[in-house]
This record gives C-alpha cells, sequence and structure tokens, in this order.
C-alpha cells in the first residue's frame, strides 16, 4: 500500500517536472517591426518589399537630430521648428525620384540636388522640408520608413553639398500623398520621389 502511494508521488512528480520542463522552453513572442533596407550605403530595400506609406501616418525630422520619429507633422517637428504645413513649394527647387525599393541618389537626380544647394546657399534667409515618397506598394509601415530614407538622402547630400543640416526638415509620407494615381509603373515611378519646400525664416 505504501509503495503505492510513493510511486503514485513520484509519477505525479515526473509529470509535474515534464510540465514546468516544456513551459520553460517556450520560445517568447517577438513582434516585428518595419524592415528596414539592408545596407544604408546601397541605397536599397530588401527584395520582396517595396515603396508606398500608411496607418502610421507621416514621420518627420530635423536635420540635425534626425533620429526621432514622431506620431504627426505637427507633433513631429520639434517645438523650434515650423510645421510642415507652413512650407511652400517653389518653382527654383525641383523633386528627385528613385528606382524601386531605393532611396540612393542617381547620379542625373544629383544634378537637381546641385542646383537645388546652390539656390539654398544663396537664399540663406530660407529654411528648406525634404518630403520622402513612395509608391502604393508595400505595407504602410515599410513605406513610410523608405520614404523618411529618401528624405535623409537628400538631406545627406545637400550638407555635403555646404547647407546646413539646421536648416532642413525632412518628413516622410510613404504612400499617402501619390502624385498619380494609375497602377502602372510609369505612375509609380513618379510617386517615389524627394518634394522640396521652403519657408522664409
Amino acid at each position: 500500500m505504501l509503495s503505492r502511494r510513493w510511486s503514485g508521488m513520484v509519477v505525479s512528480l515526473l509529470v509535474l517536472s515534464v510540465v514546468l520542463a516544456g513551459c520553460a522552453k517556450r520560445p517568447a513572442t517577438t513582434q516585428a517591426s518595419a524592415p528596414a533596407p539592408a545596407g544604408a550605403a546601397a541605397g536599397s530595400a530588401p527584395s520582396g518589399t517595396s515603396s508606398g506609406a500608411g496607418a502610421a501616418g507621416p514621420v518627420a525630422q530635423s536635420g540635425p537630430s534626425a533620429g526621432t520619429q514622431p506620431s504627426g507633422p505637427a507633433a513631429a517637428a520639434p517645438a523650434s521648428r515650423p510645421a510642415p504645413k507652413e512650407f511652400t513649394a517653389i518653382p527654383d527647387l525641383r523633386d528627385i525620384n528613385f528606382d524601386f525599393d531605393k532611396y540612393d541618389v542617381r547620379p542625373g537626380d544629383a544634378k537637381i540636388l546641385d542646383a537645388n544647394a546652390a539656390w539654398l546657399k544663396s537664399n540663406q534667409g530660407y529654411l528648406v522640408l525634404i518630403e520622402g515618397h513612395c509608391d502604393e506598394r508595400g505595407t504602410n509601415e515599410y513605406n513610410l520608413a523608405l520614404g523618411e530614407r529618401r528624405a535623409k538622402a537628400a538631406m545627406n547630400y545637400l550638407v555635403s553639398q555646404g547647407v546646413p543640416a539646421s536648416r532642413i526638415t525632412i518628413i516622410s509620407y510613404g504612400e499617402e500623398r501619390p502624385l498619380c494615381t494609375e497602377h502602372s509603373e510609369g505612375c509609380w515611378a513618379k510617386n517615389r520621389r524627394d518634394h522640396f519646400l521652403v519657408k522664409p525664416r
């Protein structure tokens, strides 16, 4: 009788230890964040994804401290910076475009940025806002991140040409503000762009 009780207790302890061991080895659940395009130097996004934006809303950052990601245009700009809606487009600053899933500045677009930089250096009384845009393909989160990288690429180029980073604010609209609404490659190519706006200081 006593040995039966001991046997029962031993079996119960073994079952309990197996259950506890199983729980302890269960993998933790992780949340996936928006994939960052691989190889910042190459300016390419990971394969299988594309340009475009969404639910999270635009992301704006100021030049020198482009590291935080506020949730909307008005809240995004630091207190010392004007809101994106205060900037206006001018014909002197031209847009640049990007290849699919890329954020590197193409040689032809570098010439446009050279002209934009020359204008900004000749007009020191203006701040500049760079909007990063994507086409409709890809998730909203991914396209917001890609638009931000496109805006940063232009900002870095302008800084390398002598435009102070303190004059530059960037914002990503992802796919939210397309120039063209047709579902074609020609239309998508127009939407993959950086748009430049200015505001007097």
